[in-house]
């Protein structure tokens, strides 16, 4: 399988693509905000490597802020990149999927949409809209064949989270809280992520459409 893969920036996308095994993949610069972007991104991808069976969301930003500390220019970004972003890929890329009868859409929200997170209030009510929206599409998507999922990370070792953490003062300390929460006392990498992503895109997978799968170390059991 061909893949391509998008990023903010291109170099790192070109960069990630070569390092895939076997060759052939593609790396394309994509900012998921905006939807002329994407679309320009998606007919390129269309245009080197053919039709796309496989959409994966994964684009995210936040900053740990008391939702009273937020204003709407923060709400604006969160959304944008979270939610919408989502919103703009699946219309790019959904009426090809239709036509041909066949796709998988898995989009990586977080287990803030599912429980909420302190600090999280604006995020986790984007991730909680791709969830809902998710599962929506996957009721009008079925009888074509397209399979719509979400998967739910926990607290994940990322330079995002942890640059996060930083802004709160006491870095360590909090990445240290966050790590006693967990069951498997330890934080997610993204190798504990992809497993899950990667069944859910698998032929294996078939009959499995709107489903919220959660992956955070027995964090969140509900």
């Amino acid at each position: 399988m061909l893949v391509a893969v998008a990023d903010l920036s291109a170099e790192a996308a070109e960069n990630t693509a070569a390092a895939l095994p076997e060759g052939g993949h593609l790396g394309v610069a994509m900012d998921v905000a905006d939807l002329s972007a994407v679309d320009s991104a998606i007919e390129r991808v269309t245009t080197e490597l053919g039709p796309i069976d496989v959409l994966v969301n994964v684009a995210g930003w936040d900053r740990f802020v008391s939702f009273v500390d937020t204003d709407p220019d923060f709400w604006d970004r969160v959304i944008d990149i979270n939610y919408r972003g989502v919103l703009h890929t699946c219309r790019a890329v959904v009426p090809s999927m239709l036509e041909r009868q066949q796709g998988r859409i898995v989009s990586v929200a977080s287990d803030a949409a599912r429980v909420g997170s302190s600090l999280e209030s604006i995020y986790s009510g984007a991730k909680g809209a791709v969830v809902s929206f998710s599962k929506s599409l996957a009721r009008e998507v079925a009888r074509a064949g397209v399979t719509v999922n979400v998967v739910c990370p926990g607290p994940t070792d990322t330079p995002l989270i942890r640059g996060m953490a930083d802004e709160l003062g006491d870095g360590e300390k909090f990445i240290e809280a966050l790590t006693r929460a967990v069951p498997m006392r330890r934080l997610a990498v993204a190798d504990d992520i992809a497993p899950a992503v990667e069944f859910l895109v698998s032929a294996e997978a078939g009959y499995i459409t709107g489903q919220t799968l959660s992956v955070s170390g027995g964090l969140t059991m509900a």
